[in-house]
């Protein structure tokens, strides 16, 4: 059985799996009974799937079995760039490139456990690869809503996995609201970035780092944030790891974000709890297209992890990030996407703030590859067209329901 969800701000709980937001607006996790586990209770399977204990759902089938088990190595070549010493978690090696693995290595197939027909995200990046691979490695339909103006390049990763791609014409930051009201109209469940079952599976890479430290651990982490989904689930796992008795001084969650946009780092500055949604005039074009949010829909969860971790946010720019990238591959012989550049780039900002010592043990958290950023042909590819009002008719009839 699946462990309750439960809001984080007001605490409410709930028991229906397939919910994704409380009644007051913040997003749910699932909480799981941790006060008995120990790490002797991992199970004999590899990745991420040795905490299955911790999960709301048993090891499925499928290319999810080849998700977590990503390596820590010890970088020492990048200590000074850093300010630091160096571990690098490279989330680059899952199936699909990104850390969005783990997430949809449980997501999907509690999705399809719930009982939903098709799958389907709102991303045009990492995370409509993670969906569509672990959609396809169940012979589920998986349908991928992704902007009109969409990079050939991008068109041509997700079509690999053969999902129905719809581009779709209007306010796109906008379909995260839609997708949710569209899992309740139409029988496809559509996997948005903080989905809970999303979310528990991102915990587990703060369950391998804690782990490979025990029974000390890291004094800080640094990773890159967009939605706030992956800090969420580090944060999720932090609690966990407390409440089993596995974690005494738990790591500061430091996040980094692109200067071009960045609302979480002002609502941190200001001391807020909530970040502000920027204008498009308030935000610009960046190389981290990855982390470019203008509204991060778990932005204050964000906020609360790294508030009760001691950590900060911070915003590096893109000059700051292609520096980072290249000390990366020539300094630590990882190729890594700009947005998971900016990890190092947050690091060494950090240091010369004097929020992380030159003796702490530092995770960074590159969360793709840069593998994928070396192009490919997408010209060819075949995909749905509507516009944002027609959504809703457009996917029903390309569901068969209407």
């Amino acid at each position: 059985m699946s462990p309750v969800l439960r809001c984080h701000r007001c605490d409410e709980r709930y028991e229906d799996a397939t919910r994704v937001r409380c009644a007051c607006g913040e997003p749910l996790w699932f909480e799981p009974d941790t006060t008995a586990f120990a790490w002797a209770d991992c199970r004999d399977h590899d990745g991420m799937w040795r905490y299955e204990p911790l999960l709301p759902i048993d090891r499925p089938d499928g290319v999810a079995r080849a998700a977590g088990g990503t390596p820590l190595v010890r970088s020492r070549r990048l200590d000074d760039a850093a300010g630091c010493r160096v571990y690098v978690k490279d989330e680059g090696e899952q199936p699909t490139g990104a850390y969005k693995d783990r997430g949809s290595a449980v997501a999907v197939p509690h999705a399809v456990e719930t009982g939903g027909d098709a799958v389907g995200t709102v991303s045009y990046g990492n995370m409509a690869m993670s969906t569509a691979a672990h959609a396809a490695s169940l012979g589920r339909e998986c349908v991928v809503l992704v902007p009109d103006d969409i990079p050939a390049v991008r068109l041509a990763l997700i079509d690999q996995y053969d999902p129905t791609i719809v581009r779709v014409d209007g306010d796109y930051g906008a379909l995260y609201g839609d997708a949710l009201d569209l899992s309740t109209e139409l029988p496809i469940a559509i996997l948005v970035s903080d989905a809970p079952a999303r979310i528990s599976g991102y915990k587990t890479a703060l369950f391998e780092i804690c782990e490979a430290f025990a029974p000390d651990a890291p004094d800080a982490l640094v990773l890159p944030t967009s939605s706030g989904g992956f800090a969420s689930g580090i944060w999720r796992g932090v609690r966990d790891l407390e409440t089993a008795g596995l974690l005494d001084d738990p790591p500061r969650i430091h996040l980094v974000q692109t200067a071009a946009s960045d609302p979480i780092t002002r609502a941190f500055d200001a001391g807020e709890t909530d970040p502000t949604p920027l204008s498009p005039e308030e935000t610009s074009e960046t190389i981290a297209h990855s982390i470019g949010n203008p509204d991060p829909p778990s932005g204050s969860r964000a906020l609360a992890a790294v508030r009760d971790t001691g950590g900060a946010v911070v915003s590096v720019d893109d000059d700051e990030i292609r520096t980072a990238q290249r000390r990366f591959a020539v300094d630590g012989g990882f190729c890594v996407e700009p947005a998971s550049a900016a990890s190092l780039a947050g690091a060494s900002v950090l240091s010369e703030r004097g929020e992380i010592a030159d003796d702490d043990d530092v995770v960074l958290i590159p969360t793709g590859t840069g593998f994928k950023e070396f192009g490919t042909d997408g010209d060819s590819v075949a995909t749905e067209r509507t516009s944002r009002a027609e959504l809703p008719d457009r996917l029903a009839a390309l569901l068969g329901v209407r």
